[in-house]
């Protein structure tokens, strides 16, 4: 296995490791989870438009928007740093399948938008989301404007109680993605899809004009 690709599953299991002894959140309440349904629903629908411009925070404090990217694919996710399992598995594939694009990587934009704002400082962002690639972009905002990104994105996420901590998870959806060089969406790639699955699709992007 080449070195790149066993350090970030090695980092993406320390995460996980590292994560794993928090306590079960409980679960959400099923009001919401109808919500979530019912935003998954449109979403599959095609009813309803996903995406759309936004502009957010990098840790340097630096605002940046979707439209500084344009001229380039874009693999977008959102997540939280603290998330035990999903996140960083999907992160590590995002990661895998740029390295295994080669030069060709450097067509593709991986950004990260945090769900949790509060406690993802900028610090905290910076570091987490190099560890997965060092071209990932990671972004923080207020609580209302990153619900917003979200929302237009379908996006279903919300605060959960640990058990007999003051603390909280984050029960969200969790899909990657991928805008064409106008920032429009593409195509969506559910928890688990392979990184070769996913540099497949983006090789077919580019090769169609989506890389131009």
């Amino acid at each position: 296995m080449p070195r790149a690709v066993a350090t970030i599953f090695a980092l993406a299991a320390a995460l996980l490791a590292a994560c794993a002894s928090a306590p079960t959140p409980a679960p959400a309440a099923p009001e919401r989870r109808a919500d979530a349904a019912r935003l998954m629903g449109e979403l599959m629908s095609g009813r309803h438009p996903i995406g759309g411009p936004f502009a957010l925070v990098d840790p340097s404090g630096r605002r940046v928007a979707l439209a500084d990217f344009k001229g380039k694919l874009v693999l977008l996710y959102f997540g939280y740093a603290t998330c035990p399992d999903v996140c960083p598995t999907d992160l590590a594939t995002i990661g895998l399948a740029l390295r295994e694009l080669g030069a060709a990587a450097g067509a593709v934009q991986p950004i990260f938008i945090t769900l949790d704002p509060r406690r993802d400082t900028p610090a905290v962002l910076l570091e987490y989301a190099t560890v997965f690639h060092p071209r990932f972009v990671a972004l923080t905002g207020t609580e209302d404007e990153v619900r917003r990104v979200a929302t237009d994105y379908k996006v279903f996420f919300e605060k959960v109680p640990l058990p007999n901590t003051s603390t909280y998870a984050i029960d969200h959806t969790a899909y990657t993605f991928l805008l064409d060089r106008e920032g429009r969406f593409v195509i969506l790639f559910p928890p688990g899809t392979e990184a070769d699955r996913m540099g497949e699709m983006l090789r077919e992007q580019l090769a169609a004009g989506g890389g131009r």
